[in-house]
C-alpha cells in the first residue's frame, strides 16, 4: 500500500474541491449513500455552502495525487458540558480503498482536531444495517449516547424540511 496523507481539507483549492466532489459523488452513488450519484444543483452549490458555513471541516484522505476518502464534519455544542463538540456528517472510503482503515485515520485526524479546540466529544449517526460501519465505530471507541446515569441509547429522527 502506498503512503497515505490524511488532510485538512481547503475547499478554496479548486483541485481539492474537485476532489472532494469526487469522493462525496462515488459515497452518494453507494447503496449506504442512496445509490445515486449528486445532481448536478447538489455538485454546483455544495463547496461554495461549505465554505460559507463556518463551523464545516472536512479532511481527505490522499495516495498521491488522488483523493480516496472522506470525513465531512461539523462543530457543534453541547449545553450539558459547556464545550464544543465535532459532529461527523459523512464518512467514506472509495470502494476499492476499504478495510484498509482508512476510515480509522480519518476518523483519528478529526478527533485530533476536536481535542485541539476543546471539544467534549465526537458525534456520529449511522444505519443500524451497515455492519461494517458499526464496527469501525465500536473499534474506534464510539457508543451509544445516553443521558444521565441509566442507559438510555438515544434514536436519531429527521423532519424533512421541503
Amino acid at each position: 500500500m502506498n503512503d497515505v496523507r490524511i488532510e485538512l481539507a481547503d475547499l478554496g483549492d479548486q483541485h481539492q474541491a474537485a476532489a472532494f466532489l469526487e469522493v462525496l459523488d462515488a459515497y452518494a452513488r453507494d447503496p449506504m449513500g442512496g445509490g445515486a450519484p449528486l445532481t448536478d444543483d447538489v455538485r454546483e452549490r455544495l463547496v461554495p455552502s461549505l465554505l460559507a458555513h463556518p463551523t464545516s471541516r472536512i479532511w481527505l484522505a490522499w495516495e498521491a495525487e488522488r483523493a480516496i476518502g472522506v470525513l465531512v464534519g461539523f462543530l457543534g455544542f453541547s449545553t450539558f458540558r459547556a464545550r464544543p463538540l465535532l459532529n461527523v456528517h459523512d464518512l467514506a472510503v472509495v470502494p476499492e480503498r476499504r478495510g484498509q482503515r482508512l476510515g480509522e485515520q480519518l476518523l483519528t485526524a478529526a478527533e485530533t482536531h476536536a481535542r485541539s479546540l476543546g471539544c467534549c466529544k465526537l458525534t456520529l449517526e449511522v444505519q443500524e444495517h451497515n455492519k461494517r460501519a458499526r464496527a469501525l465505530y465500536k473499534r474506534v471507541g464510539f457508543g451509544h449516547f445516553s443521558p444521565g446515569v441509566e442507559q438510555n441509547p438515544t434514536t436519531f429522527l429527521e423532519k424533512p424540511l421541503a
